[in-house]
């Protein structure tokens, strides 16, 4: 193989790589020398693979606008690294007397100083001011994010399985292109764990980058195939001996690929029982939609309170029996819950069909289905505001099943944010009982009359409606603690809830 790129050590972080993009344009712009140009691609490639990571939870326009910033010098310096990658693999693979090899030398040197010119006048168009703005910006933000956390868990698994079925696409049809889009999807995937995943890197670096190297190789062994196709000129014997031996090292490279990644050793299994999977996985989705709201959502800290009171609301409906426990539809009321205010820009009443647009834009967590999204975007359209109906328009193209599911949700989340309307008021502390045909829910910190109480009473009519009950909203009794805990309802007919505080 090609000696492998040089590595930086322990460094990391868009800060670094960014930097050393700067640095690396002072030393390629001398000669345009291969190393330099290696290096300096390496450090934009690191930069757009974080902007790349960073995008799938933060909304933040100016990540693409670092890689747009970067993508046209990016190019340049990929028509020159091709052309410098075919000199070295000419000269490797022929002895210095071969006329082939000075026929494609010749081809090469020419395609190499055309290719040096572009990219010396990407160079000088390269924003660098522009680029340090960006890096200054975007590095705060990224520090929102923990590395090695759930959220990069998530998001290496999404690319495990994007370079899994390249993986099972390339070894079915066997083409140049198959076996391309797999080294790119190894590749995303490579540079996602080294950035994002460290602990895990340390362990696959190796593997890793050996196998971006035989895939690589055999890329280029392809495009070298084409360049000797681009000369007719060249002897039919000639051409045959050279492309047989271009055959023969490139079959060395897809053996020892296919000797890695096929069997019950393959490193796809090595690769895979390190990432999430059953509750671990449904963390990590939940906690991707709880980081892309919370760049969103201008006050998160009450809406992760409002959350939780009302996923105890749901447990404490269960408990008495109002409602039966499905997992599903309780996971959908909890993300509904985290992403209701991501459309709280300005004051301007819209906020909740602009949150609606932009779950629905959301890319489905991994063991979610669009259906399942459509749910939550719906559920946060109505945490206030309108009540819903079956015949509108949001419902369109959702199966019938969920319809029925959406109302107590909904319902649920409206009680949730008016129980929360007021920092003064909030109910640190609920119970619940049915007594009567009636559910009494009683929250601490409330009180009998005021702005709250009319909101309250308000917002309870969706849930009475969707479980058919009629409920009544009460402050905790004015009772000695004794008293409260001699006349408390007995276990089976009340739930009582503590909530943990804001934050």
């Amino acid at each position: 193989m090609l000696p492998a790129s040089r590595t930086h050590g322990s460094k990391a972080g868009l800060a670094y790589w960014a930097n050393r993009v700067l640095t690396e344009c002072d030393k390629a712009s001398q000669e345009f020398a291969p190393d330099p140009v290696h290096d300096l691609r390496v450090a934009i490639r690191r930069c757009r693979s974080m902007a790349d990571g960073f995008l799938s939870v933060d909304p933040d326009p100016e990540w693409k606008q670092m890689k747009k910033a970067g993508k046209a010098l990016f190019s340049a310096l990929g028509e020159l690294r091709d052309a410098q990658v075919m000199k070295e693999w000419v000269e490797r693979l022929s002895p210095e007397d071969d006329p082939v090899r000075q026929v494609l030398l010749a081809t090469l040197h020419h395609k190499e100083n055309l290719s040096k010119a572009s990219a010396q006048e990407a160079l000088h168009n390269f924003d660098r001011k522009r680029w340090s703005e960006l890096n200054a910006k975007l590095a705060r933000r990224t520090g929102k994010v923990p590395i090695e956390g759930l959220v990069f868990q998530h998001l290496a698994l999404e690319r495990w399985l994007e370079a899994h079925d390249l993986h099972r696409q390339a070894l079915r049809n066997r083409t140049q292109v198959g076996y391309h889009q797999l080294r790119i999807g190894i590749k995303r995937f490579r540079y996602t764990v080294e950035n994002f995943l460290p602990q895990r890197h340390r362990k696959w670096a190796q593997d890793l980058r050996d196998l971006q190297d035989a895939l690589g190789e055999v890329h280029d062994l392809d495009v070298l195939r084409a360049v000797l196709r681009a000369h007719p000129e060249i002897p039919a014997v000639d051409s045959a001996r050279w492309h047989g031996r271009i055959t023969e090292e490139r079959q060395k490279r897809l053996d020892f690929y296919r000797q890695k990644m096929l069997g019950k050793k393959s490193l796809w299994h090595v690769w895979r029982a390190d990432l999430p999977t059953g509750l671990g996985l449904e963390k990590a989705a939940m906690e991707k939609l709880r980081t892309w709201a919370s760049f969103l959502d201008p006050d998160f800290p009450r809406t992760l309170y409002v959350m939780r009171l009302a996923l105890q609301l749901y447990d404490a409906l269960v408990q008495q029996g109002v409602l039966t426990f499905k997992p599903e539809q309780r996971r959908i009321l909890q993300a509904a819950a985290m992403v209701q205010e991501v459309g709280q820009r300005r004051r301007d009443g819209g906020h909740r069909k602009r949150a609606y647009r932009m779950v629905c834009k959301v890319a489905p967590p991994l063991g979610w289905s669009d259906e399942q999204m459509h749910c939550v975007a719906i559920v946060a359209r109505y945490h206030r505001g309108a009540l819903p109906a079956n015949g509108n328009s949001y419902y369109v193209g959702l199966p019938a099943k969920y319809r029925s599911q959406l109302l107590p949700i909904a319902g649920i989340l409206r009680l949730a944010n008016a129980l929360a309307a007021s920092q003064r008021q909030r109910a640190a502390r609920i119970a619940m009982e049915r007594r009567d045909g009636t559910l009494i829910v009683y929250g601490q910190g409330l009180e009998e009359i005021g702005p709250a109480a009319e909101q309250i009473a308000r917002a309870r009519y969706l849930l009475e409606a969707a479980c058919k009950l009629p409920i009544i909203v009460r402050p905790f009794p004015a009772r000695s603690p004794a008293a409260a805990r001699a006349s408390a309802p007995p276990p089976r007919r009340a739930a009582r809830l503590k909530l943990e505080p804001a934050g």
